[in-house]
């Protein structure tokens, strides 16, 4: 009984992470401690708003084995990890959340923690970067947690945390990102926000118009970090995962002109038009629902490490490998 009402739990808590923007799509993961030697793990590739308690799979500590009729997360090596380092440590909660990730990838001695939120969040390390699912990626999380931190920062990837209970590990996320957007600089904060409600230039209509005659789903993601970006008609280069898997190695910035527009998004699922904003397609609206958060995330992701004067893109190695996995995998599953 009590491990059905912790996977009724899981299943509940991931709608929630999903609702609340701190993942997008099958992103992130939730684990629990079950007995002495396994944990339960939410699955992979599975959309949360998919996922029913008989889809939790169960892992051992001791083997890495598991039993289900899905496959346990990618992510599984850093919640088994945190269960070993930490003996108390009942849930673990990996989150996407986009200023949490911003300070994972430039700024993370300039969090502005107090004593009391520090302890609140149990601690608090970086751990370097390593590909998702990767075993380097489980080692530099442990050399994180060997500080006795139980929220870790992944570089270019996330946040971890760490918690006794399900209600703990939830309030430390919410608490990490509300520290991480306080943190940010007067500069980057005046570009999160706009004076007067965001409208459409007549042109941009009209081109919205015209391209939902060709795509089955398109929107503009305008935003006033997003929108900033594209009036500077800056490419962006992929410094998380996320945008990787998604998006790919970049994402184009063009002037305002119909030809160009439609001859990217043929072969491309996003654009920065300049007057617009972020112009994103999809398949369905989930894909484009997705999208629109991942393009605000890389934009945020971009202006701290501009801000930190860090070059931050992942390489060209890992981005194809991290998006062919994507293709090959996630996207089939999605649509499975």
């Amino acid at each position: 009984m009590k491990e059905q009402k912790t996977r009724e739990w899981m299943v509940k808590t991931g709608r929630e992470l999903l609702d609340t923007g701190l993942v997008a799509r099958t992103w992130g993961n939730i684990s629990c401690r079950c007995g002495e030697q396994d944990f339960l793990i939410t699955p992979s590739g599975l959309d949360y708003t998919r996922t029913q308690p008989e889809d939790i799979v169960k892992v051992s500590l001791l083997t890495g084995e598991w039993e289900g009729r899905r496959k346990p997360s990618s992510e599984r090596g850093v919640h088994s990890i945190a269960y070993q380092m930490f003996p108390e440590v009942q849930y673990v909660i990996h989150t996407h959340q986009i200023f949490a990730t911003a300070f994972g990838i430039a700024g993370f001695e300039e969090l502005m923690l107090t004593q009391e939120q520090r302890l609140q969040l149990g601690g608090i390390a970086l751990a370097e970067y390593g590909l998702p699912g990767s075993e380097k990626l489980v080692q530099e999380v442990k050399k994180a947690m060997e500080s006795g931190a139980q929220t870790i920062l992944m570089a270019h990837h996330g946040a971890l945390l760490c918690a006794r209970t399900g209600e703990e590990a939830l309030k430390k996320a919410f608490l990490l990102e509300e520290i991480c957007k306080e943190s940010i600089s007067s500069e980057e904060k005046s570009r999160l926000v706009r004076e007067k409600e965001a409208l459409l230039c007549p042109e941009g209509e009209k081109l919205l118009e015209e391209l939902r005659k060709v795509f089955p789903c398109v929107e503009v993601v305008n935003t006033a970090p997003v929108y900033s970006w594209a009036e500077e008609g800056k490419d962006l280069r992929a410094q998380v995962d996320d945008m990787a898997q998604m998006i790919g190695l970049i994402i184009g910035a063009i002037p305002l002109k119909k030809a160009a527009v439609l001859r990217i998004l043929r072969k491309k699922n996003v654009v920065f038009v300049q007057g617009v904003g972020a112009i994103v397609r999809g398949n369905t609206q989930d894909d484009v629902t997705a999208l629109a958060l991942l393009v605000e995330k890389a934009v945020i992701c971009a202006m701290r490490a501009a801000h930190c004067k860090v070059k931050a893109e992942l390489s060209l190695n890992d981005v194809a490998k991290m998006r062919n996995m994507y293709v090959r995998q996630y996207a089939q599953q999605k649509e499975g």
